[in-house]
C-alpha cells in the first residue's frame, strides 16, 4: 500500500536533488579538470557565511529575500576572490582554495559562538535540510539553473573563463540553501569522479544516472530508517559513484586482456 504521506514529503525533496544534479554534474565535471577540487566546498562555505551574517544581523534578516541574496553577494566576492587567485597564484591554487575555505568555515564559528541557536543554525547549513523542501522553495532554483544550463548549452566557452568562477558561485549559492554544504560538495565531486577515467561515450548521461540512483537510495534510506537525510544521500552517492567506476574498471580489465 502506498504511503501518501510519504510520498508528498519524498517528492519534492527528490525533485530539489535533480535540480541540483542537473547542474552540478556539468560543473563538477569541468571540476575536476581544472584540478580545483576544493573550491566547491569554499564557495559553499562563504556562501554559508552569508547567510550567518544575515542571520545575526536582524536589519538584514528583515529586508526581503535576504536569505538568498546575502549568500549570493558573499559567494560572488569569493568567486572573484579564487579567480584573482587563480591568475596570480596557479601554481598554489588548490593550497589557497583550502586555506579560504578554513578560514570562511572559522568566521562562521566565530559569529555563532554566542548564538543560542548557532549550533543548530550551523548544522543545518551543513547538513541541509532536503526532506523539508516545499515546491515554492523550488521555483527559483529551477528557473535559475534553466537559465544556466541553457547558457552552457548555447555558450559552452563560459565555462572555460573566469566567468566559470561566478557562474559557480551563483549554483552554489542556491544549493547550498536547498540541499546544505555537504551534499553540493559530494554532488559536484562523486558523479563526475565516478566517471573521471571513463572515455567513452555517453559520459555526461553516465553520471547523471550516478547521481539519480545515489539521491532516490538515499532518500528512501532516510525515509525507511529515520537517518538524516543529507548523510544518507552523500553515503548513497558514494557507493553509487563507487559501484559505477568499479564497473568501469573491470570492463577495461577484461577490454586489454
Amino acid at each position: 500500500m502506498v504511503d501518501f504521506q510519504l510520498v508528498s514529503i519524498l517528492l519534492p525533496a527528490f525533485v530539489a536533488g535533480l535540480l541540483v544534479l542537473s547542474t552540478h554534474v556539468v560543473l563538477g565535471q569541468q571540476v575536476l579538470k581544472r584540478g580545483i577540487i576544493f573550491i566547491d566546498l569554499a564557495i559553499a562555505q562563504v556562501a554559508a557565511l552569508g547567510a550567518i551574517v544575515s542571520h545575526i544581523n536582524h536589519d538584514i534578516e528583515a529586508l526581503p529575500f535576504s536569505h538568498v541574496w546575502m549568500p549570493a553577494i558573499f559567494a560572488l566576492a569569493g568567486a572573484g576572490t579564487i579567480a584573482w587567485l587563480a591568475r596570480h597564484f596557479e601554481q598554489e591554487l588548490e593550497a589557497f582554495i583550502g586555506s579560504f575555505y578554513v578560514l570562511s568555515a572559522v568566521a562562521a564559528m566565530l559569529l555563532l559562538a554566542n548564538d543560542p541557536h548557532g549550533a543548530e543554525l550551523l548544522k543545518q547549513l551543513m547538513n541541509g535540510q532536503i526532506l523539508w523542501v516545499s515546491w515554492e522553495q523550488l521555483t527559483l532554483p529551477a528557473i535559475a539553473y534553466g537559465g544556466i544550463l541553457l547558457l552552457i548549452a548555447l555558450k559552452p566557452q563560459v565555462l572555460e573563463g573566469v566567468g566559470f568562477y561566478f557562474l559557480f558561485a551563483l549554483v552554489i549559492t542556491l544549493s547550498v540553501e536547498l540541499v546544505g554544504v555537504y551534499l553540493v560538495f559530494s554532488t559536484l565531486i562523486l558523479p563526475a569522479l565516478a566517471l573521471n577515467q571513463y572515455a567513452g561515450k555517453g559520459k555526461l548521461a553516465i553520471a547523471y544516472v550516478v547521481g539519480v540512483v545515489g539521491y532516490m537510495l538515499g532518500l528512501l534510506l532516510s525515509a525507511s530508517l529515520d537517518l538524516p537525510s543529507g548523510a544518507a544521500i552523500v553515503a548513497c552517492l558514494a557507493v553509487s559513484a563507487a559501484v559505477c567506476r568499479g564497473l568501469f574498471a573491470v570492463k577495461a580489465r577484461r577490454t586489454l586482456g
